[in-house]
């Protein structure tokens, strides 16, 4: 067994954990870190549901190994809301009746955010991410409040 000590800043926290070298990150942070709002969906990088913030970036965190996150950043969907309120992209999601079963959400809420601070739309969120509940009306209301993308209602 290959383990290795690694230390990465989760949601602005430095954690310091064993791992595997085969771990991947979406692994690492749910059983080693117990931040299960992290979900594992299809493992290939298409469902978008494991999307976390490495260094400011968008990454789906079942592609990536725990081992290539050490000495870096990830936020987390733990890490989108502050002092126990909702994150605004919590809270458009909710009142934009953009939540089903919630499988695709942290990941979604992720992205929101990285286009929310970077000026990005709602093509950009969405590019990646798969959700079969909603029909995607909820959710691109929501994406749309957040990011001020108004290019579906021109």
């Amino acid at each position: 067994m290959n383990v290795r000590t690694i230390t990465i800043r989760v949601n602005g926290v430095a954690r310091t954990g064993a791992t595997e070298h085969r771990t991947t990150l979406a692994e690492h942070l749910r059983t080693e870190l117990r931040l299960t709002g992290t979900h594992i969906g299809c493992g290939t990088g298409d469902c978008g549901a494991c999307v976390v913030l490495l260094d400011g970036e968008p990454v789906c965190s079942c592609l990536l190994l725990a081992v290539q996150a050490d000495g870096r950043e990830v936020t987390t969907v733990e890490g989108l809301a502050k002092q126990g309120d909702l994150a605004p992209e919590q809270r458009a999601l909710v009142e934009e009746h953009g939540l089903q079963c919630g499988f695709c959400v942290p990941g979604l809420l992720v992205r929101m955010a990285h286009a929310a601070a970077r000026g990005g739309g709602e093509a950009e969120v969405l590019a990646g991410h798969l959700c079969r509940c909603t029909g995607y009306e909820g959710i691109r209301a929501a994406v749309r409040r957040v990011t001020g993308d108004r290019g579906a209602d021109r």
